[in-house]
Protein backbone atom coordinates (compact mmCIF):
# COMPACT_ATOMS: atom_id res chain seq x y z
CA UNK A 1 0.00 0.00 0.00
CA UNK A 2 1.03 3.57 -0.61
CA UNK A 3 1.58 5.75 2.45
CA UNK A 4 -0.44 8.99 2.41
CA UNK A 5 -0.01 11.87 4.87
CA UNK A 6 -3.31 13.48 5.83
CA UNK A 7 -3.56 17.01 7.22
CA UNK A 8 -6.00 16.21 10.01
CA UNK A 9 -6.74 19.86 10.80
CA UNK A 10 -7.97 21.05 7.40
CA UNK A 11 -11.75 20.71 7.19
CA UNK A 12 -14.29 23.02 8.75
CA UNK A 13 -15.14 20.30 11.29
CA UNK A 14 -11.59 18.97 11.82
CA UNK A 15 -10.43 16.51 12.95
CA UNK A 16 -13.59 14.37 12.90
CA UNK A 17 -14.03 14.01 9.08
CA UNK A 18 -10.30 13.41 8.63
CA UNK A 19 -10.14 10.67 11.27
CA UNK A 20 -13.31 8.98 10.00
CA UNK A 21 -12.11 9.24 6.40
CA UNK A 22 -8.74 7.79 7.33
CA UNK A 23 -10.46 4.85 9.00
CA UNK A 24 -12.61 4.22 5.92
CA UNK A 25 -9.55 4.34 3.65
CA UNK A 26 -7.54 2.04 5.91
CA UNK A 27 -10.39 -0.47 6.20
CA UNK A 28 -10.65 -0.65 2.41
CA UNK A 29 -6.86 -1.00 2.18
CA UNK A 30 -6.64 2.05 -0.05
CA UNK A 31 -3.52 3.32 1.70
CA UNK A 32 -1.56 3.46 4.92
CA UNK A 33 -2.48 6.80 6.52
CA UNK A 34 -0.31 9.19 8.49
CA UNK A 35 -2.66 11.45 10.47
CA UNK A 36 -0.90 14.76 10.97
CA UNK A 37 -1.99 17.08 13.77
CA UNK A 38 -2.00 17.52 17.57
CA UNK A 39 -1.13 14.08 18.88
CA UNK A 40 -3.41 14.03 21.92
CA UNK A 41 -6.41 15.42 20.06
CA UNK A 42 -6.07 12.84 17.28
CA UNK A 43 -5.56 10.01 19.74
CA UNK A 44 -8.78 10.96 21.55
CA UNK A 45 -10.69 11.12 18.26
CA UNK A 46 -9.37 7.73 17.16
CA UNK A 47 -10.39 6.17 20.47
CA UNK A 48 -14.02 6.99 19.67
CA UNK A 49 -13.89 4.61 16.71
CA UNK A 50 -12.94 1.02 16.09
CA UNK A 51 -9.53 1.56 14.54
CA UNK A 52 -7.39 -1.05 16.29
CA UNK A 53 -5.09 -2.89 13.91
CA UNK A 54 -5.65 -0.51 11.01
CA UNK A 55 -2.63 0.99 9.17
CA UNK A 56 -3.09 4.46 10.71
CA UNK A 57 -0.32 6.36 12.48
CA UNK A 58 -0.25 9.75 14.17
CA UNK A 59 2.45 12.31 13.32
CA UNK A 60 2.48 15.24 15.73
CA UNK A 61 2.09 18.84 14.49
CA UNK A 62 1.47 21.56 17.06
CA UNK A 63 -0.11 24.20 14.79
CA UNK A 64 -3.01 24.45 12.36
CA UNK A 65 -3.60 26.83 9.46
CA UNK A 66 -7.05 28.46 9.51
CA UNK A 67 -9.17 29.75 6.64
CA UNK A 68 -8.33 33.30 7.78
CA UNK A 69 -4.59 32.83 7.37
CA UNK A 70 -2.91 34.22 4.27
CA UNK A 71 -1.08 31.50 2.37
CA UNK A 72 2.46 32.88 2.37
CA UNK A 73 2.25 34.23 5.93
CA UNK A 74 0.90 30.94 7.24
CA UNK A 75 3.79 29.09 5.65
CA UNK A 76 6.39 31.42 7.17
CA UNK A 77 4.89 31.82 10.63
CA UNK A 78 3.43 28.38 11.31
CA UNK A 79 6.44 26.18 10.73
CA UNK A 80 4.92 23.27 12.64
CA UNK A 81 1.49 23.40 10.99
CA UNK A 82 -0.19 20.14 10.08
CA UNK A 83 -0.09 20.94 6.37
CA UNK A 84 3.58 21.88 6.41
CA UNK A 85 4.53 18.75 8.35
CA UNK A 86 2.48 16.63 5.91
CA UNK A 87 4.25 18.20 2.92
CA UNK A 88 7.61 17.68 4.60
CA UNK A 89 6.86 13.98 5.00
CA UNK A 90 6.47 13.76 1.21
CA UNK A 91 9.63 15.75 0.54
CA UNK A 92 11.62 13.50 2.89
CA UNK A 93 10.27 10.34 1.25
CA UNK A 94 8.34 9.25 4.35
CA UNK A 95 5.00 9.51 2.51
CA UNK A 96 4.02 8.96 -1.13
CA UNK A 97 1.61 11.89 -1.14
CA UNK A 98 -0.40 14.21 1.07
CA UNK A 99 -3.99 15.36 1.34
CA UNK A 100 -5.42 18.53 2.85
CA UNK A 101 -8.91 20.04 2.90
CA UNK A 102 -7.58 23.20 4.49
CA UNK A 103 -7.01 26.75 3.27
CA UNK A 104 -6.47 26.25 -0.48
CA UNK A 105 -4.07 29.16 -0.87
CA UNK A 106 -1.96 27.96 2.05
CA UNK A 107 -1.94 24.36 0.75
CA UNK A 108 -0.76 25.50 -2.69
CA UNK A 109 1.90 27.79 -1.23
CA UNK A 110 3.11 25.02 1.06
CA UNK A 111 3.23 22.50 -1.79
CA UNK A 112 5.02 24.83 -4.18
CA UNK A 113 7.68 25.93 -1.68
CA UNK A 114 8.19 22.64 0.15
CA UNK A 115 8.09 20.32 -2.85
CA UNK A 116 9.02 22.63 -5.73
CA UNK A 117 7.84 22.46 -9.34
CA UNK A 118 8.53 19.73 -11.86
CA UNK A 119 11.02 20.34 -14.65
CA UNK A 120 9.28 22.27 -17.43
CA UNK A 121 6.39 23.47 -15.25
CA UNK A 122 6.07 27.22 -14.70
CA UNK A 123 2.74 27.10 -12.86
CA UNK A 124 1.26 24.08 -11.06
CA UNK A 125 -2.48 23.70 -11.77
CA UNK A 126 -5.49 22.41 -9.84
CA UNK A 127 -7.51 19.79 -11.73
CA UNK A 128 -11.17 19.16 -10.82
CA UNK A 129 -13.23 16.16 -11.94
CA UNK A 130 -16.81 16.62 -13.19
CA UNK A 131 -19.47 13.98 -14.00
CA UNK A 132 -20.94 14.00 -17.51
CA UNK A 133 -24.31 13.02 -18.93
CA UNK A 134 -22.66 10.05 -20.67
CA UNK A 135 -21.51 8.55 -17.39
CA UNK A 136 -17.88 9.47 -17.99
CA UNK A 137 -15.71 12.06 -16.26
CA UNK A 138 -14.32 15.38 -17.47
CA UNK A 139 -11.30 17.13 -15.98
CA UNK A 140 -11.12 20.93 -15.82
CA UNK A 141 -7.87 22.76 -15.10
CA UNK A 142 -6.88 25.19 -13.77
CA UNK A 143 -9.63 25.74 -11.18
CA UNK A 144 -7.93 28.31 -8.99
CA UNK A 145 -4.18 27.94 -8.61
CA UNK A 146 -3.39 30.66 -11.19
CA UNK A 147 -5.71 33.63 -11.61
CA UNK A 148 -3.60 35.20 -14.36
CA UNK A 149 -2.12 32.95 -17.02
CA UNK A 150 -0.02 33.17 -20.17
CA UNK A 151 -0.55 31.02 -23.29
CA UNK A 152 2.41 28.82 -22.38
CA UNK A 153 0.82 28.05 -19.02
CA UNK A 154 -2.34 26.76 -20.69
CA UNK A 155 -0.10 24.72 -22.97
CA UNK A 156 1.47 23.06 -19.94
CA UNK A 157 -1.96 22.56 -18.32
CA UNK A 158 -3.10 20.68 -21.43
CA UNK A 159 -0.17 18.27 -21.30
CA UNK A 160 -0.51 17.69 -17.55
CA UNK A 161 -4.28 17.25 -17.71
CA UNK A 162 -4.05 14.80 -20.62
CA UNK A 163 -1.52 12.65 -18.77
CA UNK A 164 -3.57 12.73 -15.57
CA UNK A 165 -6.74 11.68 -17.41
CA UNK A 166 -4.96 8.93 -19.30
CA UNK A 167 -3.51 7.38 -16.15
CA UNK A 168 -6.46 7.80 -13.76
CA UNK A 169 -9.36 7.10 -16.15
CA UNK A 170 -7.64 4.72 -18.55
CA UNK A 171 -8.39 6.58 -21.78
CA UNK A 172 -5.85 5.82 -24.50
CA UNK A 173 -6.17 9.21 -26.21
CA UNK A 174 -8.22 11.75 -24.19
CA UNK A 175 -9.91 14.57 -26.08
CA UNK A 176 -8.50 17.94 -25.02
CA UNK A 177 -10.42 21.20 -25.45
CA UNK A 178 -9.77 24.87 -24.76
CA UNK A 179 -12.56 26.66 -22.88
CA UNK A 180 -13.77 29.68 -24.85
CA UNK A 181 -16.94 31.61 -25.78
CA UNK A 182 -17.44 29.76 -29.05
CA UNK A 183 -16.22 26.72 -30.96
CA UNK A 184 -14.79 28.69 -33.88
CA UNK A 185 -11.01 28.97 -33.95
CA UNK A 186 -11.02 32.76 -33.85
CA UNK A 187 -13.39 33.07 -30.85
CA UNK A 188 -12.15 34.16 -27.42
CA UNK A 189 -9.75 36.73 -25.99
CA UNK A 190 -6.04 37.23 -26.60
CA UNK A 191 -5.16 34.48 -24.12
CA UNK A 192 -7.36 31.79 -25.67
CA UNK A 193 -6.44 32.71 -29.26
CA UNK A 194 -2.71 32.55 -28.50
CA UNK A 195 -3.15 29.35 -26.49
CA UNK A 196 -5.15 27.80 -29.36
CA UNK A 197 -2.24 28.35 -31.72
CA UNK A 198 0.06 26.53 -29.32
CA UNK A 199 -2.26 23.66 -28.47
CA UNK A 200 -2.98 22.68 -32.07
CA UNK A 201 0.71 21.92 -32.57
CA UNK A 202 1.02 19.62 -29.55
CA UNK A 203 0.98 15.83 -30.01
CA UNK A 204 -2.38 15.65 -28.22
CA UNK A 205 -5.91 14.82 -29.35
CA UNK A 206 -6.81 18.52 -29.39
CA UNK A 207 -10.44 19.04 -30.47
CA UNK A 208 -10.29 22.86 -30.51
CA UNK A 209 -12.37 25.38 -28.62
CA UNK A 210 -15.19 24.13 -26.39
CA UNK A 211 -17.92 25.97 -24.50
CA UNK A 212 -19.14 25.79 -20.92
CA UNK A 213 -21.82 23.20 -21.72
CA UNK A 214 -19.15 20.79 -22.93
CA UNK A 215 -18.01 20.34 -19.36
CA UNK A 216 -21.04 18.11 -18.76
CA UNK A 217 -22.04 16.60 -22.12
CA UNK A 218 -19.18 14.08 -22.35
CA UNK A 219 -17.92 15.31 -25.72
CA UNK A 220 -14.50 16.24 -24.31
CA UNK A 221 -12.33 14.72 -21.59
CA UNK A 222 -9.89 17.48 -20.58
CA UNK A 223 -10.80 21.16 -20.62
CA UNK A 224 -8.13 23.82 -20.20
CA UNK A 225 -8.60 27.39 -18.96
CA UNK A 226 -7.04 30.03 -16.70
CA UNK A 227 -7.57 29.70 -12.94
CA UNK A 228 -9.97 32.63 -12.69
CA UNK A 229 -12.39 31.20 -15.25
CA UNK A 230 -11.99 27.68 -13.91
CA UNK A 231 -12.69 28.66 -10.33
CA UNK A 232 -15.86 30.53 -11.33
CA UNK A 233 -17.01 27.45 -13.30
CA UNK A 234 -16.27 25.21 -10.32
CA UNK A 235 -18.16 27.36 -7.80
CA UNK A 236 -21.15 27.78 -10.14
CA UNK A 237 -21.24 24.01 -10.62
CA UNK A 238 -21.18 23.35 -6.87
CA UNK A 239 -24.02 25.80 -6.33
CA UNK A 240 -26.02 24.38 -9.22
CA UNK A 241 -25.77 20.83 -7.89
CA UNK A 242 -27.08 21.93 -4.51
CA UNK A 243 -29.91 23.95 -6.06
CA UNK A 244 -31.01 21.18 -8.45
CA UNK A 245 -30.82 18.58 -5.68
CA UNK A 246 -32.93 20.72 -3.37
CA UNK A 247 -35.52 21.53 -6.04
CA UNK A 248 -35.72 17.91 -7.13
CA UNK A 249 -36.21 16.74 -3.56
CA UNK A 250 -38.96 19.31 -2.99
CA UNK A 251 -40.76 18.31 -6.19
CA UNK A 252 -40.63 14.62 -5.39
CA UNK A 253 -41.92 15.15 -1.87
CA UNK A 254 -44.85 17.28 -3.01
CA UNK A 255 -46.01 15.18 -5.99
CA UNK A 256 -45.56 11.57 -4.87
CA UNK A 257 -48.39 10.23 -2.77
CA UNK A 258 -48.07 6.45 -3.06
CA UNK A 259 -45.58 4.65 -0.85
CA UNK A 260 -44.20 2.57 -3.73
CA UNK A 261 -43.73 5.63 -5.91
CA UNK A 262 -41.96 7.45 -3.09
CA UNK A 263 -39.56 4.55 -2.49
CA UNK A 264 -38.67 4.31 -6.20
CA UNK A 265 -38.21 8.06 -6.50
CA UNK A 266 -36.07 8.16 -3.37
CA UNK A 267 -33.82 5.46 -4.83
CA UNK A 268 -33.49 7.41 -8.09
CA UNK A 269 -32.75 10.60 -6.17
CA UNK A 270 -29.99 8.89 -4.20
CA UNK A 271 -28.49 7.61 -7.44
CA UNK A 272 -28.56 11.14 -8.86
CA UNK A 273 -26.93 12.57 -5.74
CA UNK A 274 -24.16 10.00 -5.90
CA UNK A 275 -23.38 10.81 -9.53
CA UNK A 276 -23.01 14.54 -8.88
CA UNK A 277 -21.55 14.36 -5.37
CA UNK A 278 -18.08 15.94 -5.19
CA UNK A 279 -17.22 13.66 -2.27
CA UNK A 280 -17.09 10.72 -4.69
CA UNK A 281 -14.04 12.32 -6.34
CA UNK A 282 -12.45 13.45 -3.08
CA UNK A 283 -10.38 16.41 -4.14
CA UNK A 284 -8.37 18.18 -6.81
CA UNK A 285 -4.77 17.13 -7.47
CA UNK A 286 -2.22 19.92 -7.74
CA UNK A 287 -0.50 18.96 -10.99
CA UNK A 288 3.05 20.08 -11.62
CA UNK A 289 4.60 19.95 -8.14
CA UNK A 290 7.40 17.55 -7.29
CA UNK A 291 5.26 15.24 -5.21
CA UNK A 292 1.64 14.18 -4.84
CA UNK A 293 -0.74 16.76 -3.36
CA UNK A 294 -4.54 16.49 -3.34
CA UNK A 295 -6.63 19.43 -2.12
CA UNK A 296 -10.09 18.80 -0.73
CA UNK A 297 -13.13 20.98 -0.07
CA UNK A 298 -13.30 22.65 3.35
CA UNK A 299 -16.70 21.08 3.87
CA UNK A 300 -15.44 17.58 3.06
CA UNK A 301 -17.10 14.69 4.89
CA UNK A 302 -15.53 11.34 5.75
CA UNK A 303 -16.37 9.93 2.30
CA UNK A 304 -14.65 12.84 0.57
CA UNK A 305 -11.55 12.41 2.72
CA UNK A 306 -11.48 8.67 2.00
CA UNK A 307 -11.68 9.31 -1.74
CA UNK A 308 -9.04 12.04 -1.57
CA UNK A 309 -6.71 9.51 0.05
CA UNK A 310 -7.59 7.03 -2.71
CA UNK A 311 -6.91 9.67 -5.37
CA UNK A 312 -3.51 10.49 -3.85
CA UNK A 313 -2.57 6.81 -3.73
CA UNK A 314 -3.64 6.28 -7.36
CA UNK A 315 -1.69 9.38 -8.41
CA UNK A 316 1.46 8.02 -6.75
CA UNK A 317 0.90 4.51 -8.10
CA UNK A 318 0.47 5.83 -11.64
CA UNK A 319 3.80 7.70 -11.44
CA UNK A 320 2.08 10.67 -13.02
CA UNK A 321 4.81 13.15 -12.11
CA UNK A 322 7.44 11.16 -13.99
CA UNK A 323 5.20 11.06 -17.05
CA UNK A 324 4.50 14.81 -16.84
CA UNK A 325 8.21 15.68 -16.76
CA UNK A 326 9.01 13.35 -19.64
CA UNK A 327 6.15 14.41 -21.88
CA UNK A 328 6.47 18.12 -21.13
CA UNK A 329 10.09 17.93 -22.20
CA UNK A 330 9.11 16.28 -25.48
CA UNK A 331 5.81 18.00 -26.20
CA UNK A 332 6.20 21.54 -24.93
CA UNK A 333 9.91 22.20 -24.82
CA UNK A 334 10.32 20.37 -28.07
CA UNK A 335 7.71 22.60 -29.69
CA UNK A 336 9.42 25.79 -28.57
CA UNK A 337 7.29 26.42 -25.48
CA UNK A 338 8.72 27.76 -22.23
Amino acid sequence: MRRIALDAMGTDAAPQPEVEGAILAARERLAEVLLVGPQELLRQELQQHSARGLPIHIVHASEAVTMKDAGAKAFRRKRDSSMRVAARLVREGKADGWVSAGNTGAVMTTAKITLGALEGVDRPALAAVFPTSKGTAAVLLDVGANVDCKPEHLEQFAVMGEIYYRVIFGAARPRVGLLSIGEEDHKGNDLTRDAFARLKHLPLNFVGNVEGRDLYNGNVDVIVCDGFTGNVALKISEGLVEAVSSLLKQSLSSTLSSKVGYVLARKAFRSFRKRVDYSEYGGAPLLGVRGVCVIGHGGSNANAIKNAIRAAAEFAEGRINEKIEKELAGAVLGQGGS
